[in-house]
């Protein structure tokens, strides 16, 4: 990945407060459900109900895809990102800590969302691959970016 697909795609994360998240269901199918997050480089960390059926399905696979875009009139704008990746329910105290902050400095609206209640999930994704769709190139311009894993 060069230095400009790095900028790009790191802006469009920051830009936005919603993805689309799709999950493995236990019958097979992918369920696809609207979560808001924050992103600390390539990783996005978002925060749902522990018994929620996304949660539930996490901890089954934690194979993710994700959408991150917004809508415009002129599609010769669009710039949105596609991800494939791996999510991981945190369990350890300062793991859940470190994801709670993440959020609050994006979303100060959490703060009063505790990262030691056990009825919330906090999770990290770590995209393994982002399609970068940037049809101010071109209508239908998309990169393929792999994530090296830490």
């Amino acid at each position: 990945m060069d230095k400009a697909q790095e900028k790009l795609i790191l802006d469009i994360m920051r830009r936005h407060k919603a993805m689309t998240l799709a999950t493995v269901r236990p019958d097979g199918f992918p369920q696809a459900t609207t979560v808001v997050y924050a992103n600390e480089g390539f990783d996005l960390y978002f925060c749902c109900d522990a018994a929620s059926q996304k949660a539930k399905n996490l901890r089954k696979c934690d194979k993710v895809s994700a959408a991150i875009d917004r809508y415009t009139n002129d599609w010769n704008k669009l710039r949105a990102l596609s991800l494939g990746g791996h999510a991981q329910l945190l369990k350890g105290k300062r793991d859940r800590e470190h994801a709670c902050a993440v959020l609050v400095k994006k979303l100060p609206e959490m703060a009063d969302y505790s990262p030691s209640d056990p009825a919330m999930a906090f999770v990290r994704i770590r995209p393994s691959v982002i399609s970068v769709l940037d049809y101010t190139q071109g209508f239908g311009h998309t990169d393929l970016v792999r994530i090296k894993a830490d």
